[in-house]
């Protein structure tokens, strides 16, 4: 392996080999060799009083050390409830606080909602333990209606209405509507899937010298720090949390859940180790959901087909609980993007969010701007159709021009740069676009139907805008590099090892990466939002900097020349006048020996001057058999502008994840329940995941326009395949179907409801 990286240029991942030979470390991996095993009791209906919850014989079972309840946790002076981001509500009240419990207290509201833990030498022991606990529930009629209405499932929340939330201006929309010469309307469905990452969520806790350690396959550690201190009244300085290997989160990890709480707080009264890893069909019921709303959209147009206003009325589902961020996503995040790439001049957002006695909803890859351009894309595809306009040529009409930015958006957001018509024209080439009518006809020989579908994204980066970087050399001439973000199966080892390899001179073979520790690592945001690379690259530069100015004058004087006349040309120091040339590695040695322990170790913090809006145009090929409703993707096509490109290999595999992704629930995906609250689609057997030979080869190519709003003009490129591939599959389905007389087509495109769509329109 080259230990010269060079920005954009390929390279294989670092981490891939151990990944490969079976060295990952994960929580279930390395859980101490003496830890219990725990279990959760969950509640098998969706909705009732609690009548009796009888432990007695569980606590008497064979191997078993200890049963909790919530009496348990609140005997024991633990806080048992969790804490939830809110939203204002037009009024400007708050939305609805619904406390979400550690365990269930006298009510349960979900199935799979934990309601009692057994710890036991073994997970069999566990389970017969599970068994001998007497549960009795009062079953309540579930309200499982994606609308306002019904029996409160919480106190706070009448009419189980969580929020009911606006943006925009709502005269000036209202002038644009009655002053358009078309105005166009569609209801958009965004169904509920489950996020399934490859690695279950899991943790272990064990207390040593008076601190608490969890280690949790999450997103990052200081939340989960500062969140476990406050609910088991905690001293900060007493809380250690690690992040080893995880094998996936997708916004699903990043924040914290009731296990984790109640496993650290078994681990404290035992005084033994205790773990706990989900089962898939037990994380299928408890990991939190995404997606599930319903978007009502409406364009006016002037006569020559300028929007003139856009009003968006969506109704999210939150699930039986405020989850972390769930208020938030289709609110506030979904109005970060709501007008797209388009130069829209008056749009009204409004939502209103409630809560059912299903699974709680929260981020899924995008959160809140895959749903928000859904929404746009479908409805511009839509507006096309009905107008009669080409759909490639009402985007170009519409879309922000090169030299308006900095441009404004409706809804406050400021887009730093922008070229929407050269990504477009770009991809349009790329994907033969012009060749698409002799494919059609060929489909249609062979008695299929061809559908052609594009959506043009923006997307606006989230998260912390600060972060920190620290470097320090090891005494084997090694550097170690802390990072406060925590991948999740990015490659950020591989990234941020080369991008400091680039900037230093040091090899890659000699970088250490370390994350996820909260005993290593000061501070940092986590990984969530796209902000990753962005945040933590800008910093490891300005660490980088702050490195070689300390260096400076140390250098300076041995090499007896003046500070200012000494550079560094990204590999070693040099300066008029001396022949000494040494590297970073070599520096560090000098100092060593010359006991300056301060430039061994080198730190600096970095905040984004402000977001970056990474933006494309996915284009998409379905065939669908008419016969049998079948739907095959077959050919893909995307155009990114992802601003300065760090890693290319790794940014076309997160392309690539992405799209797998928002196929996934175009065609696939679906989370079912019965009029009872039951999840129908609680295994593998019933929840379709995508496959392999379910995508066909993606052409992946970059018009890049750099970012203003950080140092490398990076723009976050991790949730950008999702955003992107929901609209352009789901808009190639209703092409293709259009021709057949469906006008109303939603997702998930599963042969079955394919082949209802076309028997419906005749």
């Amino acid at each position: 392996m080259d230990s010269k990286f060079g920005q954009s240029q390929p390279g294989g991942r670092i981490e891939d080999r151990r990944f490969l030979t079976g060295q990952g470390r994960y929580v279930d991996d390395i859980a101490p060799a003496d830890a219990l095993h725990a279990l959760f009791l969950r509640s098998p209906v969706a909705h009732g009083r609690i009548a009796a919850l009888d432990v007695a014989a569980a606590r008497a079972a064979e191997g078993v050390h200890l049963v909790l309840t919530a009496g348990d946790l609140r005997a024991a002076g633990v806080t048992l409830e969790m804490d939830a981001a809110l939203v204002r509500n037009r009024d400007g009240s708050s939305g609805a606080a619904t406390a979400r419990p550690l365990l269930a207290e006298d009510r349960v509201r979900f199935v799979g909602e934990a309601v009692a833990v057994v710890v036991a030498d073994r997970p069999d022991q566990a389970r017969d333990a599970l068994e001998a606990i007497g549960l009795e529930i009062e079953e309540l009629p579930p309200h499982l209606a994606l609308a306002p209405g019904g029996d409160a499932i919480h106190p706070s929340a009448p009419g189980n209405l969580a929020y009911d939330w606006a943006m925009g201006d709502a005269a000036a929309v209202e002038a644009a509507f009655a002053a358009a010469a078309h105005v166009v309307k569609l209801e958009v469905a965004d169904h509920r899937v489950i996020v399934n990452a490859m690695e279950p969520r899991g943790c272990w806790a064990e207390w040593q010298g008076g601190r608490l350690h969890l280690c949790v396959n999450g997103q990052g550690v200081w939340d989960q720090k500062a969140g476990l201190a406050r609910m088991l009244h905690l001293p900060e300085d007493a809380v250690r949390v690690t992040n080893p290997d995880v094998g996936g989160g997708f916004g699903m990890k990043a924040m914290s859940y009731p296990e984790y709480y109640v496993i650290a707080q078994a681990a404290r009264m035992l005084g033994r180790p205790v773990r706990w890893m989900s089962e898939r069909t037990e994380a299928m019921l408890s990991d939190n959901a995404g997606r599930d709303l319903v978007s009502r959209v409406e364009l006016a147009f002037d006569a020559g087909h300028r929007i003139i206003g856009y009003r968006v009325g969506n109704v999210s589902n939150l699930g039986a609980y405020n989850s972390e961020n769930a208020q938030p996503i289709q609110s506030r995040l979904f109005a970060k993007v709501l007008t797209g790439a388009y130069d829209i001049p008056a749009a009204l957002l409004q939502v209103q969010g409630v809560f059912t006695n299903t699974t709680p909803v929260d981020a899924y890859r995008g959160a809140g701007r895959p749903e928000a351009i859904y929404a746009l894309e479908r409805a511009m595809d839509h507006a096309a159709r009905v107008l009669g306009v080409d759909p490639w040529e009402l985007r170009r009409r519409n879309f922000i021009g090169r030299d308006a930015f900095p441009y404004r958006t409706p809804t406050g957001e400021t887009y730093d740069v922008g070229d929407f018509g050269r990504v477009l024209d770009r991809v349009h080439g790329v994907a033969d676009v012009a060749g698409f009518a002799a494919r059609k006809a060929e489909s249609a020989a062979r008695g299929r139907l061809r559908g052609l579908g594009l959506c043009y994204y923006i997307e606006s980066i989230l998260g912390d805008p600060s972060e920190a970087a620290e470097v320090e050399f090891r005494e084997d001439g090694g550097v170690n590099l802390y990072v406060g973000t925590q991948s999740n199966g990015q490659g950020h080892e591989t990234v941020y090892a080369r991008f400091l390899s680039e900037r230093s001179g040091i090899p890659v073979e000699d970088i250490r990466v370390i994350q996820g520790d909260s005993d290593l690592i000061a501070t940092g945001g986590g990984t969530g939002g796209s902000r990753s690379v962005t945040t933590q690259g800008s910093a490891t530069l300005a660490t980088v900097q702050a490195m070689l100015a300390a260096f400076t004058p140390f250098l300076a004087e041995r090499m007896g020349v003046d500070p200012a006349d000494l550079a560094f040309d990204g590999e070693t120091f040099r300066a008029p006048g001396s022949n000494l040339t040494p590297t970073l590695a070599e520096a560090a040695q000098m100092a060593r020996a010359a006991g300056r322990a301060d430039l061994l170790r080198h730190r600096a913090e970095y905040r984004l001057p402000g977001r970056s809006y990474p933006n494309g145009a996915h284009v998409a090929e379905v065939e669908i058999d008419p016969e049998t409703g079948r739907t095959e993707l077959v050919k893909y096509t995307v155009t990114d502008d992802f601003g300065t490109l760090i890693a290319p290999q790794l940014v076309e595999g997160q392309v690539h994840g992405g799209i797998a992704q928002g196929l996934g629930q175009v065609l696939c995906e679906r989370a079912v329940h019965d009029e009872t609250g039951q999840l129908l689609s609680a295994s593998f057997m019933d929840y379709a995941m995508p496959r392999a030979d379910d995508l066909p080869f993606v052409t992946f190519t970059t018009a890049p326009v750099p970012s203003t709003a950080n140092p490398l003009g990076m723009k976050g490129c991790g949730e950008a395949g999702t955003v992107g591939a929901l609209a352009a599959i789901a808009n190639a389905v209703a092409d293709a179907l259009w021709e057949r007389g469906v006008r109303q087509a939603d997702m998930p495109f599963t042969p079955h409801r394919v082949w209802q769509m076309l028997r419906a329109a005749g």
